[in-house]
């Protein structure tokens, strides 16, 4: 864009069912790992605002739990949290697995969306993995629903059309004034990334239902005189069997999941980083009120 142009800023909501790569896609637009990831689904809790530039526009990416079907408290809260990044977007942007682009989840989506009379942006993701044929199926498929405009096929992994989507999205963007500074790549705090990236090490490390059960805080941030900072976070888990499975036989799980969210963080944050992790058992943390206000989620969905 050139200086003449106007300057824009607007919310972009991706929304998907969980695990079709909206924290990667996310993290690739703004060109830095601003949300966690995993391979296990319904990784992200929260609203994660991502925040890029692209010529006189700010785009600020809001990344929303994965959609779909809740049963516990929890899950209600992810899912009301996702829909209301919906409302509140200026533009919608639609995820879709190409290696499972009919799933139920997605279906689900499509239809509230259809309700709604959202017209939503169409990104088939993970083209990497599907034959051409095999797309052009899928785009025609969700075109018969005539609520997507554009299409863009791309791949979050290798950010193969990254640069075509991420200019499309900022000349929809309405004029405005920017609502960041320039520099500013999220609206987490440090103490709460530094929270997540260490739940993201959980999800990668452990099996099964435990990285559910759990969750991350930081209790203290301390700035030191050589520049380096110490970091105490809990680890909370349900059970005293969790518990034992967190800290692995002789701590030696523990240090493995502090050893990696440590050396994640000095590369994020630049510096040299001292992580002390507690583990803590608190049966009815996913009834805790507090706990949904820390993660921005309401209590009452």
């Amino acid at each position: 864009m050139s200086d003449g142009e106007p300057q824009r800023c607007g919310y972009v909501a991706l929304i998907g069912a969980p695990n079709v790569g909206k924290s990667t896609l996310l993290n690739t637009l703004v060109g830095a790992k601003v949300s966690i990831v995993s391979p296990k689904v319904q990784t992200t809790r929260r609203r994660i605002l991502g925040i890029a530039v692209e010529g006189r526009s700010q785009l600020i990416f809001v990344d929303t739990p994965g959609i779909f079907e809740p049963k516990r408290r929890l899950e209600r809260a992810m899912v009301a949290a996702a829909w209301s990044g919906v409302e509140d977007a200026d533009v919608i942007v639609l995820l879709v697995d190409a290696t499972r682009p009919a799933d139920a989840a997605t279906r689900a989506i499509v239809d509230k969306l259809k309700q709604a009379g959202r017209k939503t942006v169409l990104v088939i993701n993970k083209i990497d993995l599907v034959p051409r044929p095999a797309l052009l199926e899928i785009v025609d498929r969700y075109a018969r629903d005539g609520i997507f405009d554009p299409v863009f096929m791309l791949s979050g992994l290798t950010g193969d059309g990254m640069g075509d989507l991420k200019a499309h999205l900022a000349r929809m963007l309405p004029v405005g004034p920017w609502l960041f500074p320039e520099d500013q790549l999220s609206d987490l705090p440090q103490r709460l990334i530094a929270a997540e990236v260490t739940r993201e090490q959980i999800f990668l490390q452990l099996h099964e239902e435990l990285p559910y059960n759990s969750t991350v805080e930081t209790d203290s941030w301390e700035e030191r005189r050589d520049g380096s900072v110490r970091i105490e976070q809990s680890i909370y888990v349900m059970r005293p069997g969790q518990k034992a499975i967190v800290l692995g036989e002789g701590g030696r799980q523990i240090k493995r999941i502090g050893e990696r969210a440590r050396a994640e963080l000095e590369r994020m944050l630049d510096r040299r980083v001292h992580l002390f992790l507690f583990v803590r058992v608190k049966e009815d943390w996913t009834e805790d009120r507090e706990r949904y206000e820390a993660m921005g989620l309401e209590y009452t969905s």
